[in-house]
């Protein structure tokens, strides 16, 4: 019989890679979005070429009653992977942007992992089986706002769990992808054209990375040697030149 996943933000990017790569490994979906048709369409593509079962839930992870609507979900149904990918970026200085909009970015990047991963734990610990990926970000180990505050949170929260529940047989990973070829940048309306093309990664590439890492056993994935190395130059450069870097880089993206 075949287990279940469950893929937030399935519909695009690295949410659709890990979909693709979960229905061609056997296992069955629960797909999570906002937007309903779309997620009908991805689900009917993935059943067509993988002969797969799917359900499709539409929740609004930006906010509490969607995420606690999910957490529900998962409690009350066997899931064996789950893929906390949903998230979204704001294109303006803190400062600038609205109290508003910077909770729903804490509740869709921060809450939602870290309630969904909550939910799902016990059971798959009970069971001595699970995989956990997080989708953070190499943002994390930078100052640049609160999307690399959110991703920091989600990198070090994953590292945490995992240390405690790796010896019980359960999986739990962050990926720290570094930009990536989907339609995130688009959406958040960020100038990318000076960015070398040797700094794009494809979906499909950090996704099968990343689940081979979580399945070896490591807390934390980072595909792609040019980011493994600005992560250790942010991890070894003095913090207040990192503050500067980060933050002149996130504004010329403005």
């Amino acid at each position: 019989m075949a287990k279940w996943a469950l893929v937030t933000g399935p519909t695009a990017g690295i949410g659709a890679a890990y979909a693709k790569l979960l229905a061609a490994k056997g296992y069955n979906l629960v797909l999570v979005s906002r937007d309903l048709k779309r997620l009908k369409q991805t689900a009917a593509d993935l059943t067509a070429k993988h002969g797969i079962e799917t359900q499709v839930l539409s929740a609004d992870l930006t906010t509490e009653k969607g995420i606690a609507a999910l957490e529900k979900f998962i409690t009350e149904n066997e899931i064996e992977v789950l893929i906390n990918n949903a998230g979204f970026g704001l294109n303006s200085s803190f400062v600038k942007s609205s109290a508003a909009d910077e909770q729903a970015v804490v509740n869709i990047l921060v809450a939602a992992p870290m309630q969904l991963s909550h939910a799902v734990l016990p059971q798959m610990v009970a069971r001595k089986s699970g995989t956990v990926v997080n989708v953070s970000s190499v943002a994390g180990y930078f100052a640049a706002g609160h999307y690399s505050a959110a991703k920091a949170y989600v990198t070090v929260l994953t590292e945490s769990m995992h240390a405690e529940v790796s010896k019980h047989g359960v999986n739990v990973s962050a990926l720290c992808p570094g930009f990536t070829k989907t339609e995130f940048h688009q959406r958040a309306k960020m100038k990318m054209d000076a960015l070398p093309n040797f700094m794009w990664l494809d979906a499909d590439f950090l996704v099968a990375k990343s689940w081979a890492d979580a399945q070896s056993g490591k807390a934390i994935s980072i595909p792609g040697w040019q980011y493994r190395v600005m992560v250790w130059i942010a991890k070894n450069a003095p913090r207040a030149w990192m503050r500067r870097t980060g933050i002149t880089l996130r504004s010329k993206q403005r």
